[in-house]
């Protein structure tokens, strides 16, 4: 029996028909204030069953379009209380790796943030060219290690920046002063949230900061202002409205190779579904931006093809 279906009956795909599929990752194990965000992708498949099939922005039904699939979760801290931030990287990598081998333009739901080097890992190691990490987030995350870890969430882009890939965070407005004292000695491009404001031509700065053709977008809902997506670990006011994210994403898709995508951090309230919903709609637009801009991904499938034995493996 297939897992349960990001966008319900809608999404009439099988998984080697699929160009998307979506790969859910409850894991948690090192969140530090609002917790629940092992919950996350369960919530947002649920949620994106209200979802309409037609995108207004691209005038289609994507999903029609696009064939989405999505996979049977890995890594459940409800499954295994016991799983390690280590062994949790090495699932995770393993798993996305396989994904990338068969095609896939894949999209994982966590789950905690410290899921997205495991991610990041996988693509580096099938990439033989670099790529640029987008970190949409209010926090930095560039600790060297925090509670006792340097698997912590709040370590995430220090396990990045440590691969030796290049970095764009952005909406970023909280940092501690080791991230502050890293970020100068580094000279990391920051996009702050305190910058965006009524600066019209934010978005086009931002892009001339990527060095790279290639790109992988990872997403902290907490990048988003807590008005729009309250349910969430750590909220920081000051954050990305609805279009303003949006704009940009679509921007990053039309002048660079997306690769991949991650979006982390969701703790689903028990008396709202505002952020759940909107956590799928966003998942939506990615899938959506990842097969509109399609010529770009082409580019990737001709490299897969090229450097890969596709197989077609049907998830377990």
């Amino acid at each position: 029996m297939n897992p349960k279906q990001f966008i319900g009956s809608e999404a009439r795909s099988t998984y080697s028909e699929a160009k998307v599929v979506i790969l859910p990752i409850p894991y948690e194990k090192t969140t530090t204030y609002r917790q629940g965000c092992q919950n996350a992708p369960e919530a947002i498949i649920t949620a994106s069953e209200q979802l309409e099939a037609y995108d207004i922005e691209l005038e289609q039904e994507v999903c029609q379009n696009t064939g989405i699939f999505t996979v049977d979760a890995i890594a459940s801290t409800k499954a295994n209380p016991n799983l390690t931030p280590e062994a949790m990287m090495e699932i995770v990598t393993q798993k996305v790796s396989e994904l990338i081998a068969d095609g896939k333009f894949v999209i994982a739901l966590g789950g905690e943030h410290s899921i997205t080097a495991g991610i990041v890992k996988a693509y580096q190691e099938q990439f033989s060219q670099p790529f640029t990490v987008v970190q949409i987030d209010a926090h930095g995350d560039m600790r060297h290690s925090y509670a006792g870890s340097i698997y912590n969430h709040a370590c995430v882009m220090r396990r990045v920046l440590d691969l030796g890939l290049p970095t764009l965070p952005v909406g970023i407005r909280s940092i501690c002063l080791e991230e502050a004292e890293l970020i100068k000695k580094q000279s990391i491009p920051i996009v702050w949230a305190k910058d965006i404001y009524q600066n019209p031509d934010w978005i086009e700065q931002a892009i001339s900061l990527i060095t790279t053709e290639r790109v992988f977008i990872t997403i902290d809902l907490d990048g988003l202002d807590p008005s729009l997506m309250p349910g969430v670990g750590t909220p920081e006011p000051g954050g990305l409205n609805w279009y303003e994210l949006t704009k940009f994403l679509r921007t990053v898709f039309s002048k660079h190779q997306v690769i991949g995508c991650d979006m982390m951090e969701l703790a689903p309230t028990a008396n709202s579904v505002v952020s759940e919903f909107t956590a799928a709609k966003l998942v939506y637009k990615l899938v959506g931006y990842s097969q509109h801009f399609k010529n770009r991904r082409s580019i990737y499938i001709d490299w897969v093809n090229s450097s890969t034995s596709i197989q077609d493996r049907t998830p377990t």
